[in-house]
């Protein structure tokens, strides 16, 4: 309803469940899709996976319950772009939209230090969020990896781990938005990370930034 009455955003589309999220997606290539999480039948993650394997123009905002959800990683490495909750102000959610349909990637900042605070509350202090992977590197072992990227990549690292769009990082160090996309790209490469997500558990682990924000 909120989206629906926004003058610059329309909705094309509804979907009950994830398969039917999938096939709509595919009809209708929307630019935005909001999946919830939890749906009867083909849950929300293995939906985002579907809809994001194509390669397609679709982009996927997570909308869900965190505290409630164990599947917050999973999600996010499905391929969605954007990561929120439920009991955000529905301006932030609308101004998500807005912002992942623009191309850019949000994880807002207080899902951020909820997702820290998820990693580190997951296993004991010494393991990562993948027991099989073995313990997480010291700090030694960290700095030793950021020792490849640059001063100002170094900024751009923690202002991704605080949580900052690639919007806001360009607005905050006067950089242009394509200048911003090269560092994350030479960020994710350098630092050998998947995706924002493992860019921000670095920035944690690295000392960068904290839980508590």
């Amino acid at each position: 309803m909120v989206i629906t009455e926004t003058a610059d955003v329309e909705v094309v589309g509804e979907a009950g469940t994830g398969t039917e999220a999938v096939r709509l997606a595919a009809e209708l290539r929307p630019d935005v899709v909001v999946m919830d999480i939890r749906m009867p039948g083909m849950d929300g993650i293995e939906a985002t996976r579907l809809v994001t394997a194509g390669g397609g123009p679709t982009r996927v905002v997570v909308l869900t319950t965190f505290d409630e959800d164990a599947h917050v990683y999973a999600a996010l490495h499905a391929g969605a772009s954007g990561f929120l909750v439920k009991d955000m102000a529905l301006d932030d959610i609308l101004g998500a939209v807005r912002v992942v349909a623009a191309g850019d990637a949000l994880i807002a900042p207080s899902v951020t230090r909820r997702l820290i605070g998820a990693f580190v509350g997951a296993r004991p202090p010494q393991w990562g969020p993948d027991p099989a992977a073995g313990p997480v590197p010291g700090p030694a072992a960290v700095e030793r990896r950021l020792a490849a990227i640059t001063g100002r990549e170094r900024e751009i690292l923690t202002l991704v781990g605080r949580g900052l769009s690639n919007t806001e990082i360009a607005a905050e160090l006067v950089l242009s938005i394509a200048t911003v996309k090269t560092y994350m790209t030479r960020l994710l490469a350098k630092l050998d990370a998947r995706d924002r997500v493992q860019l921000v558990i670095l920035a944690y682990e690295a000392g960068l930034v904290s839980v508590s924000g």
